[in-house]
């Protein structure tokens, strides 16, 4: 005898619960699936040059960048942003905790001492902070890799780290290359 509606007996309660339980784990692992797949096209590996790996950002209107990972867990990239049509470096590090996504911070860096003042707008990639600098004379990532290390300053004048750019040259000239779609 069938059930009334809403009652479930035997066989049929077990189908029920077994029916509701795969679907929900089906959509869970979709769900994985998803992010995952979304989260590995953030950035497109194009290489490793000196230290640096070459990446294409989509976000970035498909702009090329050159990403190192220091030891103290501190990243660095260098790029273009091609929907902007300008250049940035970004520098990111989890012990910075205080920064804000989208506030502004005055700061100073310095390219083998010469010193240049500009705005970091503070950003969170991965729940991790750090902040950005962009410039519209997109020449100057070739005046940075022309130099040995950066230096970047907080607004009171301390230093919150020094940059080796060893390798940048290099692995910048493949970043131009990737960005001219040659790569």
């Amino acid at each position: 005898m069938p059930a009334a509606r809403g009652v479930y007996y035997g066989y049929d309660l077990i189908r029920l619960i077994l029916g509701t339980v795969m679907k929900r784990l089906f959509a869970l692992a979709l769900a994985a699936f998803t992010a995952t797949a979304a989260f590995s096209q953030q950035l497109i590996d194009k290489g490793f040059v000196d230290g640096w790996n070459i990446m294409m950002d989509p976000a970035l209107g498909n702009g090329c960048l050159i990403q190192t990972v220091y030891q103290d867990l501190s990243v660095v990239r260098i790029g273009y942003d091609a929907l902007g049509n300008r250049g940035y470096f970004a520098v990111y590090n989890k012990a910075w905790g205080e920064i804000e996504q989208g506030k502004s911070y005055p700061i100073r860096f310095a390219l083998d001492g010469k010193s240049y003042d500009a705005t970091a707008i503070g950003f969170n990639e991965r729940d991790v902070p750090g902040a950005t600098v962009f410039f519209t004379d997109r020449n100057f990532v070739t005046a940075i890799a022309q130099n040995k290390t950066m230096t970047v300053y907080n607004p009171a004048g301390e230093v919150v780290m020094a940059i080796d750019l060893k390798g940048t040259a290099k692995a910048l000239e493949y970043a131009r290359e990737c960005q001219n779609k040659k790569l």
